[in-house]
């Protein structure tokens, strides 16, 4: 598949990158040319009646944005705000409010986790600004809004901006599209308000507000009901031989993989492309097996009538790296810095 060799030459530099070299600035000048035009008004950006964090990266691919906007969710309300979350809903065609109950298949995977582990309004819509103002009036409770992905979305104003960095796999060779992975330039990390760093850290950290992001993993839960539990012991008396088969959907199934590694287990592996929709077709070879694979995949399985198959939930954990502040205080910090919002001008970067 086209995907998956672009997704391999990404981590290497050889002929293939010297092919796609001049193809990278154009994507440059033209990425550039947008950002300026925002800059200066020659394009429309649109600020909403309340604060905005974005949540986005400099590289096409998961990153772990989703476990992050959950966290950064359960701390804003522990807080005392009330947030609302939009998102772009990859691979759904509605527009419109997501509940725990939506369809995957027609609001995204990520988009229906997120309301599922957070109880906040969440709303889909490729125009975020749009959807931010459609999910305002909806639920007008709602005082700051984070936006699940659109770091390069500048049509939407923003007072926040925080940057997911995946290493080594989400940076790859460290070339533009489509020579690399990557939507922007590293230096766009400079203008950002926090980078959280979900992989290998930096040999130095690239901003003064850094944090390192690890997941801690819950109880193995039945995809079927998303109430029983089974515990690791169980499953690591299992091998390959007996049947244990990991699938993972999600922008870097190697991940997946070697947490379960560490967890002990010995397991076949079934990588497929991020955002894949499931159907029984896909999981017929796999009858009789015991199934093991992520939230977001469990989202779009629940419907499937799988009845040995579990997956694992995950939280966010952020720590410092370089100072001692916890990113919920510094959001919470910038947040009431930024309470009495006024018009704001043509997008310039993170608003400092």
């Amino acid at each position: 598949m086209l995907r998956t060799w672009f997704e391999r030459q990404w981590q290497t530099r050889g002929w293939a990158q010297c092919l796609l070299l001049p193809l990278s600035w154009v994507f440059a000048l033209l990425a550039a040319g947008r950002r300026y035009g925002y800059r200066i008004g020659l394009f429309s950006s649109q600020a909403l009646p309340v604060p905005v964090i974005i949540v986005g990266n400099v590289s096409v691919g998961g990153v772990g944005k989703t476990p992050l906007v959950i966290y950064l969710a359960q701390q804003l309300r522990a807080a005392g705000f009330t947030p609302g979350i939009l998102s772009r809903g990859y691979g759904g065609q509605h527009r419109g409010e997501v509940t725990p109950e939506s369809a995957p298949a027609r609001c995204g995977d990520e988009p229906v986790l997120i309301a599922r582990r957070t109880g906040c309004p969440v709303w889909v819509d490729p125009a975020r600004a749009a959807g931010g103002l459609a999910l305002l009036k909806a639920h007008p409770e709602v005082n700051v809004l984070l936006c699940d992905d659109g770091l390069q979305h500048y049509a939407l104003q923003r007072d926040i901006e925080i940057a997911v960095v995946q290493r080594p796999l989400g940076i790859g060779n460290g070339q533009l599209l489509p020579a690399g992975p990557l939507r922007e330039s590293m230096n766009r990390l400079r203008s950002v308000d926090l980078v959280v760093e979900t992989g290998q850290l930096p040999a130095s950290p690239v901003h003064s507000q850094t944090y390192q992001l690890t997941l801690h993993a819950g109880a193995w839960t039945s995809v079927a009901d998303f109430v029983s539990e089974t515990n690791n012991d169980a499953l690591r008396k299992q091998s390959v031989a007996q049947g244990l088969v990991a699938v993972a959907g999600i922008g870097h199934p190697q991940r997946f993989f070697q947490l379960l590694t560490h967890m002990g287990l010995d397991f076949e592996q079934r990588p497929l492309a991020d955002h894949h929709a499931y159907t029984q077709a896909d999981l017929l070879s796999l009858r009789g097996k015991t199934i093991l694979m992520t939230e977001k995949d469990a989202v779009k399985c629940q419907h499937l009538g799988l009845e040995n198959a579990w997956f694992l939930p995950v939280s966010a954990e952020l720590t410092p790296v370089g100072h001692d502040q916890s990113l919920a205080a510094s959001v919470i910090g910038l947040l009431k810095h930024k309470h009495a919002k006024a018009a704001m001008p043509p997008y310039k970067g993170s608003q400092k």
